[in-house]
């Protein structure tokens, strides 16, 4: 059972902040999840929303903003106001940081409206020497609810693990209909957790995947999901999720 720090040990620290991941670890969370936006000026940076409104100080789109001018705000007050100043993290900064000492899960956002997001990525997982873990272990799982986007991974690097996100719509049963399709290219599946049941979960064994479900942070659900047999979780409570499966 790996335990998934959804934007971070996020229940207790901003999300996707260096706080947030430094207590995920602390926890004992398996994955550091960071989900990718694109700058004006071509870099990668870790946010969910595809605006700054929710989760900074700024207003309007990440993507017509620089790095410089996104790095300039303040990403912890929202959450608390012991967090103020809080920058939000380029992908680089968190590989230059965390290194191969943490494994990551990473999600490629909008990919559609980012062109380059992929290319991006690739290149800095081989910059910090990152790929051969991810080829080999699974130092690196890269997710998308794109499919389009994870096919184009496929075609740049046919070795790196990929998960096939799955919206929150989706029953078990529309899932299941899926499952040959994705398992043509992809190592596992991220369903929510509202989507999973004992059918699921066997069927998606059977076609030899993995599966993640999003986000589990009460500790009865937790219970479900491991009852289920699942092989890992995101939650924003890595800590309650340790406590179980110790």
């Amino acid at each position: 059972m790996i335990i998934i720090a959804h934007r971070g040990a996020s229940g207790y620290a901003p999300e996707h902040t260096f706080a947030a991941w430094d207590l995920a670890l602390e926890m004992g969370a398996d994955y550091l999840e960071q989900d990718l936006q694109l700058t004006s000026d071509g870099e990668l940076v870790v946010m969910h929303d595809p605006t700054l409104e929710r989760t900074t100080s700024g207003i309007g789109q990440v993507m017509a903003h620089t790095l410089a001018q996104i790095q300039q705000l303040d990403a912890g007050s929202w959450f608390d106001p012991k967090f103020a100043g809080a920058e939000v993290p380029a992908l680089r900064e968190v590989l230059q940081r965390y290194g191969s000492r943490a494994r990551y899960y990473v999600e490629t956002k909008n990919p559609e409206d980012a062109p380059g997001m992929e290319e991006k990525l690739l290149a800095l997982i081989g910059e910090f020497g990152l790929r051969a873990g991810a080829v080999e272990h699974w130092q690196v799982l890269i997710q998308s609810f794109s499919r389009a986007s994870l096919l184009k991974i496929r075609n740049l690097d046919a070795e790196l693990p990929l998960i096939q996100l799955v919206e929150k719509e989706f029953t078990s049963a529309e899932i299941r209909a899926q499952l040959p399709d994705i398992h043509e290219y992809a190592v596992g599946i991220g369903p929510a957790r509202t989507s999973i049941d004992d059918q699921l979960v066997e069927a998606t064994h059977d076609y030899g995947l993995v599966i993640h479900p999003y986000t589990v942070n009460e500790e009865h659900e937790m219970k479900r999901m491991i009852a289920l047999g699942v092989d890992g979780m995101f939650t924003d409570h890595p800590d309650r999720l340790r406590q179980l499966i110790v």
